[in-house]
Parts: C-alpha cells; sequence; structure tokens
C-alpha cells in the first residue's frame, strides 16, 4: 500500500487561483471559499468533497480505496 498524499492543489473554476491546501483525514471536506474571488466551491455531483472535483489530489479516503468519506457511519 502506498503512502497517503495529505496535500492538494485547488483550482477555482471561475477565476483560476489555485493553492495547495491540506485535506483533513478524519471528516470530508465539502465547501471551499476560494480566497482571489471567494467563490464558494462544493463537490461535484458524484463526488464526495471539494479536493476529490477540484483537487489535484483525492482525498485520503478515496487514494486508500476505502470509499468516499461521506459514505462513513451509515
Amino acid at each position: 500500500m502506498s503512502d497517503v498524499i495529505l496535500e492538494s492543489a485547488l483550482t477555482c473554476p471561475k477565476c483560476g487561483h489555485e493553492k495547495t491546501e491540506v485535506m483533513p483525514t478524519d471528516a470530508c471536506q465539502y465547501f471551499y471559499e476560494c480566497e482571489s474571488c471567494h467563490t464558494l466551491l462544493e463537490p461535484l455531483a458524484g463526488d464526495c468533497c471539494v479536493f476529490c472535483s477540484f483537487g489535484t489530489v483525492a482525498c485520503p479516503p478515496v487514494q486508500q480505496d476505502s470509499g468516499c468519506c461521506a459514505g462513513r457511519g451509515e
């Protein structure tokens, strides 16, 4: 099993601003505000978090093939 990557560069689909952030390992991040244009990013249909939709690296649970973090605890 490979190591989980915890940093992902989020790119705003509205203005193209990119910022590298550390992903949470214990929860999904459903919302992210672009610091450039202040657009509130939300996951695209079928994705569990903003990192899966707009990041360069999928969230830790998806990387580990343990499924979407949104389905935990059901």
